[in-house]
């Protein structure tokens, strides 16, 4: 418990006291955030805002996670570096679309090609190494089959080794893809992603913890109240790296924002969340506890969907905080309470993993 404690509190001083650092690095070299010219209009006042805060998000999370290993006096975990792999791995592909953006003076980053390449790179390679690696129990960070509040029945390696492995990949970038593009999505107001990534995050150091202290290892049979994961510790660890740095970098990054986290905390918080859905078994159970992404994403396919079949809209504009800025609700407004409905959402999540263990 101390090390989740040092976790959270290293990465909160780092991102606290370095954000405003970063700031100044950015303001001397110009480098702003360009505002899309299809937006609320209320945006323009946000260009030449700082951005690629994500490097501190990432930053202050590495340190965070290393303050605890040395605490905990141990070498990190495969689950550590796996989890954090694929964070700072789709962090530097959201900080050269960043750059792109900052370089090419323009609204738009990497080719939607270049994109798929780098994120399917970091992708792939999380899904095949996340399958090795056993610890003496032989548990492998990572799964073939897919999860809810734990593995189910569903196994993707139903038809041999090679096939399961190529499903699993699929199954796991299918994930990655997704989570990073909701947390991007949902990056369009101050301090809007920041504060449901801490939520989220915070819901996940929960689970962590519930699942260390009732993890199969320690019992000499497994059973339905017990959760078979490699590493249940390093995950509430890493989860709680994030929020520190998140709630860090919201100090700086809430209305008025002094700094956007860009693309590249965008990418890097949706592939945490992606990592730890998958190293910590509830793959669909993270759609719950970040419930709130998947209703932005949700807004933003049905206005797509609804638009392609009849050429009208059903909102005034996707994602859907936009629909809301445009009926006349205040940025502020809106901010706070979708923070609350995801916090909502998170307590709904964790319920339904309680309540699955006291009944089994």
């Amino acid at each position: 418990m101390i090390a989740i404690l040092v976790s959270t509190g290293v990465s909160l001083l780092v991102a606290l006291f370095g954000t405003p650092l970063f700031i100044r690095f950015l303001v001397k070299r110009n480098y702003g955030q360009f505002v899309r010219q299809d937006g609320p209009t209320a945006h323009f006042t946000k260009r030449g805002t700082p951005t690629m805060g994500g490097v501190v998000i990432i930053g202050a999370t590495l340190i965070g996670v290393a303050a605890a290993m040395v605490v905990g006096e141990r070498w990190p975990s495969a689950t550590v570096w796996l989890a954090l792999y694929l964070m700072t791995g789709l962090g530097v592909v959201g900080f050269a679309d960043d750059f792109t953006k900052i370089r090419k003076q323009r609204s738009l980053g990497l080719t939607p090609r270049a994109k798929i390449i780098g994120q399917g790179f970091v992708g792939i390679t999380f899904a095949i190494l996340a399958l090795q690696f056993p610890n003496a129990n032989w548990r492998t960070p990572a799964s073939t089959r897919i999860s809810f509040l734990r593995d189910t029945n569903l196994d993707l390696a139903f038809a041999g080794t090679t096939v399961g492995l190529i499903l699993f990949v699929i199954w796991a970038n299918f994930l990655i893809t997704a989570w990073s593009n909701a947390v991007n999505l949902t990056d369009g107001l101050d301090g809007l992603a920041t504060g449901v990534s801490l939520v989220v995050f915070l819901g996940y150091v929960l689970v962590g913890i519930w699942q260390l202290n009732q993890s199969c290892q320690r019992f000499a049979v497994a059973g339905p109240r017990c959760y078979e994961v490699r590493d249940p510790q390093d995950i509430a660890i890493v989860a709680a790296a994030v929020v520190g740095a998140c709630f860090g970098f919201l100090w700086w990054n809430a209305s008025p924002a002094k700094i956007f986290m860009g693309d590249t905390g965008a990418l890097a918080l949706g592939g945490a969340l992606a990592a730890l859905s998958i190293l910590s078994r509830t793959q669909i159970l993270a759609a719950i506890i970040g419930g709130m992404f998947v209703i932005i994403v949700m807004s933003d396919v049905i206005q797509i969907g609804f638009f392609k079949m009849t050429r009208r809209r059903v909102f005034k504009m996707a994602p859907l905080h936009h629909h809301f800025e445009l009926s006349g609700w205040g940025e502020v407004t809106i901010v706070i309470r979708f923070w609350l409905i995801a916090g909502l959402f998170a307590a709904l999540g964790m319920g339904i993993f309680y309540a699955e263990w006291v009944v089994s």
